[in-house]
């Protein structure tokens, strides 16, 4: 029997999630019972095959007509807290996309509140849900590439400055009083933040001993589009991503594990791995994923382990804490940029170098010799 859903934010990335429920429902796993727009969607917005899901702005009553089991949130940041709690006031479970915050009080609210009402919650870091991420953890505690050293992240990509302009909370670091932290770190690549944390172990919030940060933007905007982070960990190893909207040339974000004997790099969303080791030759492998809806249906229909609970991702969510708690990101010196007319986009000469060395050498901008990357003041505080 298949299971009702109900989405809550259907447009933007939410048309993704409408593809893969109609997926679902072609395979009889789910049925597609609601839809929660502000604005309801067309008949041309709605694929073929979906039927007539109920629409309606009041996410409360939705669920409360449709009985649905489980909702999908794709909404703005800020509201997802307020969302999670509402459905699970009323026992349906959840598909969380992320951050699933955008601040960790926020997130200790939705976590709390969810533990409180007993359903589950599934948090949409979909890389996650890769068959690579439980191959490498048991090459790196096999031995595999020797002992841990640390852990790098690179993720080059580009966004035109209409990206900025999609809704009104693109780009902000507030809006109106409250909080949204929609940087490179937190939104748009926060999968390489996530995914280079689960592989070094580092999923609880108590795993995180100290967090620097250096923020910077190019676009004329609030939050930043270039920058890097370094993550060290209750084991002594750190975690280093950088990451840019500005690329030259963009291209496949990874995650690269550094061994005494060997390193291992993981095209995420290709799920992708390149092992590389002392006295072998490379060896690559793609592996397949588990899609992480599918995952929860199975939870709750089958008692299915969750891959990605709230808990196991308290670690990115003091990431993002930090990033909230740092000062205002810096704006690139205009020197330092040049725009693209027939792109539409500001793009930072060189930074698609320094976002490979700074996951090669687990090193900041500031320590890698960017001229324009200044250090920046630490966090208030990273304490759980």
């Amino acid at each position: 029997m298949s299971v009702d859903i109900v989405l809550a934010g259907a447009r933007g990335h939410g048309r993704w999630h409408v593809e893969n429920i109609r997926r679902l429902q072609d395979k009889g796993i789910v049925r597609l019972a609601g839809i929660c727009e502000l604005t309801p969607l067309t008949e041309g917005e709605l694929p073929d095959g979906l039927g007539t899901p109920a629409q309606s702005p009041d996410f409360g009553a939705l669920l409360d007509s449709t009985g649905a089991r489980i909702a999908v949130i794709c909404t703005p940041i800020p509201t997802h807290t307020d969302l999670a709690l509402t459905a699970a006031e009323r026992g349906v479970h959840l598909l969380l996309e992320k951050p699933p915050a955008p601040s960790y009080a926020e997130f200790r609210r939705m976590a709390d509140g969810v533990a409180r009402a007993g359903v589950a919650c599934q948090i949409g870091f979909q890389s996650l849900g890769s068959h690579a991420v439980p191959v490498i953890r048991e090459l790196i505690a096999e031995g595999a590439i020797g002992e841990l050293v640390g852990i790098g992240g690179a993720g080059a990509w580009a966004r035109a400055e209409a990206y900025y302009r999609r809704a009104p909370w693109a780009g902000k670091r507030r809006l109106n009083g409250v909080e949204v932290i929609d940087g490179v770190l937190t939104n748009p690549l926060a999968h390489a933040v996530a995914t280079a944390l689960a592989l070094n172990g580092t999923t609880r919030a108590e795993d995180v001993t100290d967090i620097e940060t250096e923020l910077l933007r190019a676009n004329d905007i609030e939050s930043d589009d270039t920058s890097c982070v370094r993550v060290t960990t209750a084991a002594g190893r750190s975690v280093t991503v950088a990451a840019t909207l500005c690329a030259e040339v963009p291209d496949e974000p990874y995650v690269l594990v550094h061994g005494s004997r060997g390193r291992i790099t993981f095209w995420y969303k290709q799920d992708r791995v390149l092992l590389q080791r002392a006295d072998h030759g490379p060896e690559e492998t793609e592996y397949a994923r588990t899609d992480l809806l599918e995952n929860l249906v199975d939870h709750v229909t089958t008692g299915a382990g969750l891959l990605v609970t709230p808990d196991s991702t308290g670690a990115f969510m003091k990431v993002v804490e930090a990033i909230r708690l740092a000062p205002d990101p810096a704006p690139l010196p205009e020197e330092a940029w040049d725009f693209v007319p027939e792109e539409g986009r500001r793009v930072v000469p060189g930074v698609d170098g320094l976002v490979a060395a700074a996951a090669d050498t687990l090193s900041l901008y500031s320590e890698l010799g960017a001229p324009w990357a200044l250090p920046q003041a630490r966090p208030k505080e990273v304490s759980t």
